[in-house]
């Protein structure tokens, strides 16, 4: 079952686990998605607004309505979504916080993998903080500003701390530190487009 967090006669709010598509991909082994998923235990016309990784997991919107669909879509184009992730991260960060400026795009000769590319890639902003320091790893909040693909994922390795468990870009050491990777969406707010109201809603890291 897929937890729903939130809903109205618009909007709901649910947690994707890991290891599960956002959308539908190329065969037939890649249809069983979260989009599929839900629509089939409790919401027929639930529709993806926007999407997490693969590997990811966490809070996500779906539109029940096509108006909800093009004015959620709206807000998320106008970054008018405001998100926050958790992650586990190999190593210790020197500093506590930071902010992360480097413009990614894709490497087209190992796609769907993206690098950082200061002259040719889009503009790429993450906000990052310590939260607890353990004995081979550091747990931090990572607040997206843009929401470019494996954003976060590439702004970890960067940093030199990639995340755990991402078998895209970690190094073995990390990639040793867990069996999935350590990255989920934990917190999401918006203004809703239909009614006006502030949404906020939470779902704690299952790590």
């Amino acid at each position: 079952m897929i937890p729903v967090l939130y809903e109205d006669e618009h909007l709901i709010v649910v947690v994707k686990p890991d290891q599960v598509l956002s959308v539908p991909g190329k065969g037939p082994d890649k249809q069983n998605c979260l989009g599929r998923r839900v629509r089939n235990q409790s919401h027929p016309t639930a529709r993806i607004v926007h999407r997490l990784d693969y590997a990811t997991s966490g809070v996500m919107v779906m539109a029940l309505t096509a108006q909800a669909h093009a004015a959620m879509s709206q807000l998320f184009q106008q970054r008018q979504v405001s998100k926050r992730y958790q992650a586990i991260i190999s190593g210790h960060p020197t500093e506590d916080a930071g902010i992360i400026e480097q413009p990614l795009r894709c490497d087209w000769e190992r796609r769907p993998l993206q690098i950082v590319d200061p002259v040719d890639g889009k503009s790429a902003c993450t906000h990052w903080q310590v939260m607890e320091r353990l004995a081979q790893a550091t747990r931090v909040a990572l607040t997206p500003v843009t929401g470019r693909s494996h954003q976060l994922r590439v702004h970890m390795q960067w940093l030199g701390h990639p995340i755990a468990g991402d078998a895209f870009y970690a190094d073995e050491a990390a990639l040793a530190l867990a069996d999935r990777l350590l990255l989920h969406a934990e917190h999401i707010a918006f203004t809703h487009p239909i009614t006006g109201e502030p949404i906020a809603i939470s779902s704690p890291a299952p790590f």
